[in-house]
């Protein structure tokens, strides 16, 4: 994303809703996919006569909810995106809220309050059960490193067992809070081969893969919950820093898992990421400030009550982002944003911490994939708050993107989804990930019931869908709505853990923002599996989609005259039709053409990455 991501749309109503991005995949390697001839049209303008501006009036206002469980009957409305398939949850995960996504091969794996399910999506447009595994906690985020599939656990209830009992004692060594580790080189039956307990258990973890180290794989858990009893896991103790070196707040875990010997998962480290910090600054409703003031100073309002109360800063993260590629992580953890350098994986440390008096609660972050900036959402109240209102500010509940400067976090700007929605839908940033648009940095990400959306500089792509009310969805309020979840690009789509209602599953339309050889190009970037937490350096391999992908960008930013453009895009379409060395003479001859053009461009950074593509595509036998 460049400094001018996430701007407004010119003369769009910008009302309310909020976009997250977040992405993150597991460090992994790109290969080629074949891409079809092109059709005549290939020498044609590939941005005329598509959509530029949104619908108006914009049809997400007013969407029929829907009833029941699965929200049968609720409206839907998208721009630019289909919706490919909605799969709903097998019987036994029906009303119990869904979770994280993690992919391998062919297979989504979804987690859920109630344990997982491993969908086959090689079809797209009809997704089926591979298997599914009850084995409750909360909130049940899964990943998957080659064969090993790692589930969260920090809820009071969850069973070392997976039974569906719950843990009615205060104190019991049934109880399971940390990560469970199964082996899954049988995808359709999982084997629970260990677990590793930990203090506070693991509301979210983060797969990381060390460069240095083929015989592990490592998780960092951020733990959320209040600290168990030490007759419940010894060593385990709650109390502040200055009394207790050896409380378990203030740091995370580190967990080793010997590729060969899963069983033998241990915690390696706890580092403090968090030492130091004071309490940052906070915001609050209007009528909330000069409480919260007074509160400070220890009055209640008018006159000074002492100096302020000294708070601590955060205790743990929600997630973190690691980018073993740039040898950074970036943790949303609560009241700040980290940096951390994980150069040396099991013992991460951080460089920078930013605070924001506009941000509630740092959820997650997303890197873009020169590592150059990254972005953190604020999940509002959970997600359960509505933070998309025409009376809301455009900061709260929102994206913050920040540049990486010298090992500095630099703020740059904000980013909200904008749409019309009520108090009683709630809406504010959630996960998402990037989406390989060569060139660019786009990315798709969750919003709850403010949809999906997809996000770069003037881009904006929709899908929003109204949902029933749902009574008690354990942690968002009682009376709330909820939609999408986490939302992730994995090879040519997008998957969405649909919060109630199974499995959704998007693809791109070409429109004026994004053109079909920019998708075409975004299908040849493929991974063997992908965790949304750990972020790999995507690569494209040669191919005319990418070539023209970076031609279609100069014409919409007017790099090149017109006229040169098609000259190129002829050029391109005839070589395309060549074989062998008679292809690479014509794809030299276009190099050479073009070269002079460099300096007169107004995007001369966009016309080297062409001619790189040309350049590569020559020698591509």
């Amino acid at each position: 994303m460049n400094n001018q991501s996430f701007e407004r749309l010119p003369g769009m109503r910008w009302t309310a809703l909020g976009s997250v991005l977040c992405a993150v995949l597991v460090f992994v390697t790109a290969c080629a996919t074949g891409m079809s001839t092109p059709s005549p049209a290939a020498m044609m303008s590939a941005l005329s006569d598509l959509p530029l501006t949104p619908p108006d009036p914009d049809p997400r206002i007013g969407l029929a909810a829907g009833s029941g469980p699965l929200g049968s009957g609720a409206g839907e409305a998208s721009w630019n995106l289909n919706l490919v398939s909605n799969t709903p949850p097998p019987d036994e995960f029906v009303g119990v809220t869904n979770s994280d996504l993690g992919f391998t091969g062919d297979y989504a794996i979804q987690g859920n309050y109630n344990g997982y399910v491993i969908w086959d999506i090689s079809d797209p447009t009809d997704p089926t059960l591979e298997t599914s595994y009850v084995c409750p906690a909360s909130q049940s985020d899964v990943s998957i490193y080659k064969n090993l599939l790692f589930v969260s656990g920090e809820g009071l209830g969850g069973r070392v067992d997976c039974g569906t009992g719950g843990v009615p004692d205060t104190v019991s060594l049934d109880r399971l809070r940390g990560i469970r580790i199964f082996d899954a080189t049988d995808i359709r039956n999982p084997e629970y081969v260990a677990n590793v307990q930990t203090c506070r258990g693991s509301h979210t973890h983060t797969v990381v893969t060390d460069p240095n180290d083929t015989e592990n794989v490592y998780i960092y858990v951020s733990g959320s919950s209040r600290v168990r009893s030490p007759n419940e896991l010894p060593g385990c103790s709650g109390g502040p820093l200055e009394d207790d070196p050896n409380t378990a707040l203030f740091r995370i875990e580190v967990i080793q898992i010997p590729l060969a010997a899963p069983q033998d998962a241990r915690i390696v480290s706890s580092p403090r990421i968090f030492n130091d910090l004071t309490a940052p600054p906070r915001h609050a409703e209007p009528d909330q400030e000069a409480r919260r003031a007074a509160a400070g100073r220890g009055g209640r309002g008018g006159r000074s009550g002492g100096p302020p109360r000294q708070r601590t800063g955060p205790t743990q993260c929600h997630d973190i982002t690691v980018y073993p590629g740039i040898g950074f992580a970036g943790g949303a953890c609560g009241g700040y944003g980290l940096l951390l350098d994980i150069s040396d994986v099991a013992n991460p440390r951080r460089l920078y911490a930013a605070a924001d008096s506009n941000f509630s609660f740092w959820h997650s972050a997303t890197f873009n994939n020169d590592g150059t900036k990254v972005l953190f959402t604020d999940e509002w109240g959970g997600g359960g708050q509505p933070r998309c209102r025409a009376t809301d500010k455009y900061e709260w509940g929102a994206d913050a993107i920040f540049s990486i400067n010298d090992g500095e976090l630099d703020f740059h700007s904000y980013f909200k989804m904008p749409a019309a929605q009520t108090e009683l839908e709630n809406c504010v940033a959630h996960n998402g990930s990037l989406i390989p648009i060569p060139g660019r940095d786009v990315m798709v990400q969750g919003w709850y019931q403010g949809g999906i959306n997809v996000s770069t500089g003037p881009i904006l792509i929709i899908h929003m869908r109204s949902l029933s009310l749902i009574a008690d969805l354990q942690t968002v309020r009682a009376e709330v709505v909820v939609v999408h979840g986490p939302v992730y690009w994995y090879n040519g789509y997008m998957v969405s853990s649909e919060i109630a209602r199974g499995l959704d599953i998007f693809e791109l339309t070409p429109s004026a923002h994004i053109s079909q050889n920019e998708i075409d190009a975004a299908k040849t970037v493929r991974f063997e599996y992908f965790n949304a937490q750990e972020q790999p350096k995507m690569v494209w391999p040669p191919s005319f989609a990418l070539a023209r992908s970076y031609l279609d960008q100069l014409e919409r930013s007017s790099g090149l005259d017109a006229d040169r453009i098609m000259s190129v895009r002829r050029g391109l379409a005839e070589a395309e039709g060549l074989s062998g060395q008679q292809r690479s003479d014509a794809l030299g001859e276009l190099v050479s053409d073009l070269r002079g053009a460099v300096r007169g461009s107004t995007d001369p950074r966009k016309v080297r990455m062409f001619l790189g593509a040309v350049m590569d595509l020559g020698a591509t036998r």
